[in-house]
């Protein structure tokens, strides 16, 4: 039998010739995983059972070919929750946390211990569950259409012990948007990649369903609609809180502003990137001002 350390080199090796960036971390986590032990480097003479030796030499070949360790793996942290993971759901990202630090800043700005939450496009739960498990007295629902990231986020709701209202439906249909009003908050990360972004994705991310990533020609598609429908749910002084593209804020400011969303407040992510805007409901259902660069509206009423 081979030993962890002489095990863990080939595994890395095998993946820095692969031109995978992140080798040595991605080898650590199958590791990790697959010996069940935070630290299997500590006895690196340990040897590694025949069972676990050949799973961690699947898992690297899998790797190697650029397939996402997180569904590899079965399973991602999540704002320090686990989430089950795998193909037709889209992988949590730390990016995504800085939402979730917003709505919560925003919680604790107004006194708001129970408010009444609508996680729209939600996937694997992560902001839905992240956020219940933050504040537990909320009232959380998660909106996703997706059979397949459905299944992922049942499992996440019970996997985290999270009381969460789940709706399976379309976010941009009028029927779905009723079943919900009077909300404190709507929070999104919706579909924002271009019709250009789609076309040049890394070969990692193309195994994630591409539902989740295109937002439309220009990556707004999404934005629009669901600023115009779901201010309607919103109470007036709520807030609706986005997750962007790098380089979207000013376009997705621009759609808020429209639709009477005023005191908007932009958020970096932990790279420097303008990644979260939350915008506070100011006015009745009307469209402030007609702005000439944007698409026409969606008919998400019809």
């Amino acid at each position: 039998m081979v030993s962890r350390k002489a095990l863990f080199d080939e595994c890395m090796s095998i993946l820095e010739q692969s031109g995978i960036d992140t080798a040595r971390f991605d080898t650590m986590c199958i590791f990790q995983d697959m010996l069940n032990d935070q630290n299997p480097l500590f006895l690196p003479n340990e040897a590694v059972p025949e069972t676990a030796e050949k799973r961690i030499r699947e898992l690297t070949e899998l790797r190697s070919k650029n397939r996402p360790l997180q569904y590899l793996l079965g399973q991602w942290e999540f704002y320090g929750y686990p989430m089950k993971v795998g193909e037709g759901v889209l992988i949590p990202r730390p990016d995504t946390e800085t939402l979730v630090d917003q709505v919560l800043d925003i919680c604790r700005e107004n006194g708001m211990t129970a408010p009444r939450i609508a996680d729209l496009c939600s996937g694997s739960g992560c902001i839905a569950i992240a956020l219940k498990k933050q504040l537990p007295q909320a009232e959380v629902t998660a909106v996703e259409i997706s059979e397949q990231a459905l299944s992922y986020l049942r499992d996440n709701v019970r996997l985290n012990g999270a009381d969460i209202d789940v709706i399976a439906g379309d976010v941009l249909k009028k029927d779905i948007r009723q079943q919900l009003s009077g909300l404190d908050i709507i929070v999104s990360n919706p579909p924002y990649l271009t019709a250009e972004e789609m076309r040049s994705l890394q070969t990692e991310v193309t195994y994630e369903p591409a539902s989740a990533l295109f937002g439309g020609e220009d990556g707004l598609g999404f934005y629009r609609a669901i600023t115009e429908l779901w201010r309607r749910s919103l109470k007036m002084g709520g807030y609706l809180v986005f997750e962007f593209g790098d380089g979207q804020h000013e376009a997705v400011s621009s759609i808020l502003k429209r639709y009477s969303f005023d005191n908007i407040q932009l958020r970096k992510d932990g790279g420097g990137i303008i990644r979260t805007a939350a915008a506070v409901k100011t006015g009745d259902d009307f469209i402030r001002y007609s702005d000439n660069s944007e698409q026409s509206r969606n008919n998400t009423e019809e």
